[in-house]
């Protein structure tokens, strides 16, 4: 008989390893608090070996047909004059501020969905609200009633995943990177272009705007300062908050925050990184944003989600037991993340300018990386090197 497993979310991470354990053979349920799919959502980054998974899963076609049309990054100023401009690829490592394989994050958990959910059992607006574990299993109990027995339960919820907290409480030693920041879509309008726009003004605020499909553009709104809980807030005050902070600002932000006011979209964070000793507890295993989220600063986050989805269903797929296979899949993924969380707290203090001096000297130190001398090695440096694993090959 297969074993049983049950992921806890429907997005990338849970998605993947839904794929990729079904493929293997196991009987697997995936459960998604959302009453429904989440589409939508911001833009996100598959790089280096994420686009490999993706290959042997027969979907990097796929993804690029569902790729954004932007063509790079631009920092700009209050007129929109360009600073300086990197194009997609530019590194040569495809680390440059815009991935060759751009996508919005609903996009690329969508593509996998429509591959997996033929083969494994998706149930949609319930969660997971206790676990009783022994040698032999794990027994959960739902959120609506519903009881159910599994050899393992894979937890790939988000940053703030509750059922890692439910079953590692207190073990999660954030690292805040000092940086709240909101996404969600506005229409594009006529003078707008396929580049990904950057802009910063003082007191550690700033935007971006960044080309998507059906003629939206992907709003990220930020404001560098210490956290205060706000991600706790409810979202009206979120969103108030942030309206407040640019009431002032020009650029695009008049645009920005008339959409801000109503949109549907909105997504808000102070971000923060996962910091967990162990990744495993018994029948009960974490992987990606839950297990070690390194905040979209690293640039690999979706490639880390994508690429520990993979080991760690093959690792089950070929060790001989549940607990050997998670401890070989920690000592696999455990150098890669390490690679991803690698991000100096200087990098975002010297992006998000507090005052007009620090705004100049930051502006002129990116008019000297966008020079053709310094270009690629400016863009080799923006993202984590998504390559920073050896792939294993688990057949099947």
């Amino acid at each position: 008989m297969s074993r049983r497993i049950l992921v806890t979310g429907a997005s990338v991470a849970g998605n993947t390893a839904a794929w990729w354990l079904s493929h293997f053979g196991f009987h697997v349920e995936v459960v998604e608090k959302s009453p429904s799919f989440r589409d939508g959502g911001q833009n996100v980054d598959v790089r280096g070996t994420a686009r490999e998974v993706l290959r042997r899963m027969g979907l990097e076609d796929d993804a690029f047909a569902r790729n954004t049309p932007e063509l790079g990054t631009e920092w700009v100023d209050e007129r929109n004059a360009t600073i300086a401009r990197f194009e997609a690829g530019s590194s040569g490592r495809d680390n440059a501020p815009t991935a060759e394989l751009e996508i919005r994050r609903g996009d690329i958990a969508r593509l996998i969905y429509d591959a997996t959910r033929e083969r494994a059992t998706f149930r949609f607006g319930d969660s997971v609200d206790a676990v009783v574990q022994n040698e032999a299993g794990a027994e959960v109990t739902f959120a609506s009633g519903r009881r159910g027995r599994y050899d393992l339960v894979v937890v790939a919820e988000g940053v703030g995943s509750h059922t890692r907290e439910l079953l590692f409480p207190g073990e999660n030693s954030m690292r805040w990177m000092d940086l709240t920041i909101a996404y969600f879509s506005i229409p594009r309008q006529s003078h707008d272009t396929d580049y990904a726009r950057v802009y910063n003004t003082v007191d550690g605020r700033g935007a971006t705007l960044k080309p998507a499909r059906d003629n939206l553009l992907g709003a990220y709104v930020g404001i560098h300062k210490k956290p205060e809980r706000e991600h706790e807030w409810s979202q009206a005050r979120q969103q108030q908050y942030m309206l407040d902070q640019f009431a002032h600002d020009g650029w695009e932000f008049p645009r920005i925050r008339e959409v801000m006011k109503d949109v549907d979209d909105f997504y808000f964070d102070v971000l923060r990184q996962v910091h967990m000793d162990r990744w495993s507890n018994g029948r009960v295993v974490l992987t990606g944003d839950a297990a070690w989220c390194p905040t979209p600063l690293s640039g690999i986050g979706t490639t880390l989600a994508i690429v520990g989805a993979y080991v760690l269903a093959g690792e089950l797929a070929t060790q001989s037991d549940i607990p050997s296979a998670l401890v070989r899949y920690d000592s696999v993924m455990r150098p890669f993340v390490k690679e991803g969380q690698n991000i100096p707290k200087i990098v975002p203090r010297m992006l998000w300018p507090h005052n007009a001096l620090e705004l100049v000297m930051m502006r002129g130190a990116m008019r000297i990386a966008g020079t053709p001398l310094a270009k690629k090695a400016f863009s080799s440096a923006f993202a984590r090197d998504s390559n920073r694993i050896e792939l294993p090959n688990y057949g099947g």
